[in-house]
């Protein structure tokens, strides 16, 4: 018998679990609220036969079967490709990863003695138990170097003070990383030996990409997901979804792609939708604490310049880093460096000006035109373009790119997650929004992989007695998922191990 699963997102948290389950057997409804494209944040755009990212989206884990699933859904399509980003600062470009020494010969004499004391006060003397990302990165790098590498960029992307943003998110972003380890890869580089565990992922020189980009492996991932029976329905919006407290069933109300308004039943829901929107969409209702929590969440809004331009051979990293806060530009992506098969015409390049705003402010509202004008000027302002260089333009936005990770974040999400646990059975909750967690997208894909596992050990449990203790079926489920170091939450269950934090992908 079927086990029905609705799944809210088609990103790389979606259909990974809409994929596996597929494979199993299980009938899988996908809703996807966008109309046209597949992969959530993790898509790849068209526009006039160009191909870009929203975001970067480099191909790399620590989790071999996150590494073998990409395989498995694009064998033959994977280019490797060398990483290469850099940080504008002060009229000139960095390294990133910092190289020290470069660093050091490009501040100059007085500022570099200034930072190497100002890293020796910060290990000599360190801020006990950090609270916040100033005070995170100041132990790893000093104050001298934070502020001049660090400060600026985070504060754009968070449009807050770095003393407001969360230590949690430093430790989970740059997680191995520091001065010294730095200093480290410049004299020694790190090499990968089949342990993955041991990698600094922020330190890496080579990944994997799909030839026209991430959107490709989350369309063929879509495409084999229903060629085993799984549904994926798009421009659907999900409204509400009902608990049935007697019989055990979900419904599911989405409005479709023409405004209907349509319902599904379900024994199991997976969602990757803003944690925000599910919680404030359940039935019946969250308690009124809950309800605050969820509401208290915050989101960081995203948008995209793409400009066209004459190929002039400016620069070929993947990503530089803006630092200058003369202009409002965070990070510029050169799209031929991901994959020459991101630009049709070998005569021209591709750019991406990402801009962090809030949905409403003034930057998210400006209008198109608007938009492409800032990013020329700014672009011909960092030395990246002439003024007779630019060929045409075109504007992505994207709604809450990022979790917020303030002082209060991680205390809304524990009330939410214990009401959660509590009282909506087989409701899981996994990737990025779903989970309130900056995670990448293989992060988001092993939360699917383990909420697969538990929905399947569920299945095999109910199958095998009524009475079987289900919480030590996930527990062994869950244990034959690989394991490479990464330290990952369960996804939201009501199973006892939910909220438990463990090392976990061992290879089977």
């Amino acid at each position: 018998m079927k086990t029905r699963v609705a799944i809210i997102g088609a990103g790389p948290a979606g259909l990974t679990a809409g994929y596996l389950l597929s494979k199993e057997d299980v009938d899988v409804v996908v809703l996807e609220a966008d109309p046209d494209y597949v992969g959530g944040i993790s898509r790849t755009v068209t526009y006039n036969g160009f191909h870009f990212d929203i975001g970067g989206h480099r191909f790399f884990s620590k989790s071999k079967a996150v590494e073998d699933l990409w395989t498995e859904i694009l064998p033959n399509d994977m280019l490797v490709r060398p990483r290469s980003s850099r940080i504008f600062y002060g009229g000139r470009f960095f390294s990133y990863p910092l190289k020290p020494f470069e660093a050091l010969v490009k501040l100059g004499v007085l500022k570099s003695t200034l930072c190497v004391f100002s890293w020796l006060k910060a290990r000599l003397f360190p801020v006990r138990n950090p609270r916040n990302f100033e005070e995170w990165v100041s132990n790893q790098f000093g104050k001298r170097l934070f502020n001049t590498f660090f400060k600026s960029y985070t504060e754009k992307v968070w449009g807050m003070s770095c003393k407001e943003i969360s230590a949690d998110w430093a430790a989970q972003r740059i997680r191995g990383l520091s001065l010294g380890s730095a200093i480290k890869n410049a004299l020694i580089p790190q090499r990968y030996n089949g342990d993955r565990s041991k990698v600094i992922k922020t330190l890496i020189h080579s990944f994997r990409y799909p030839r026209r980009g991430p959107g490709m492996m989350w369309e063929v991932c879509a495409e084999k997901m229903k060629a085993l029976g799984g549904k994926l329905e798009m421009g659907c919006r999900v409204t509400r979804c009902s608990y049935d407290e007697v019989s055990g069933a979900w419904t599911v109300e989405y409005k479709n792609a023409q405004g209907d308004l349509r319902a599904i039943e379900a024994e199991h829901i997976i969602s990757s939708a803003p944690m925000r929107e599910l919680v404030c969409g359940l039935s019946p209702a969250v308690s009124e604490r809950t309800k605050r929590a969820a509401e208290s969440l915050k989101y960081r809004d995203f948008l995209t310049v793409v400009l066209i331009l004459k190929d002039r051979q400016m620069f070929d990293d993947n990503w530089i880093y803006i630092h200058d806060p003369s202009v409002k530009v965070g990070r510029v992506q050169n799209f031929r460096s991901w994959s020459p098969e991101m630009v049709p015409e070998h005569d021209k390049v591709c750019y991406g000006l990402e801009y962090f705003c809030f949905e409403g402010d003034g930057l998210w509202d400006s209008s198109d035109g608007a938009l492409i004008d800032l990013a020329r000027r700014e672009l011909v302002q960092i030395g990246l373009a002439k003024e007779g260089d630019f060929i045409d333009g075109c504007i992505v936005r994207q709604k809450k790119a990022y979790p917020v990770y303030d002082g209060d974040y991680a205390r809304h999400v524990a009330t939410i997650r214990e009401e959660l646990e509590t009282r909506y059975p087989n409701l899981q909750l996994v990737g990025r929004n779903g989970m309130h967690k900056y995670n990448n997208q293989d992060h988001a894909m092993m939360t699917a992989m383990l909420c697969v596992e538990n929905i399947l050990a569920a299945r095999c449990a109910s199958s095998r007695r009524a009475w079987s203790p289900l919480p030590n079926s996930h527990r062994k489920a869950s244990a034959r998922l690989s394991r490479a170091g990464e330290r990952v939450r369960y996804p939201f269950s009501n199973s006892s191990t939910g909220g438990q934090e463990q090392k976990r992908f061992r290879s089977p």
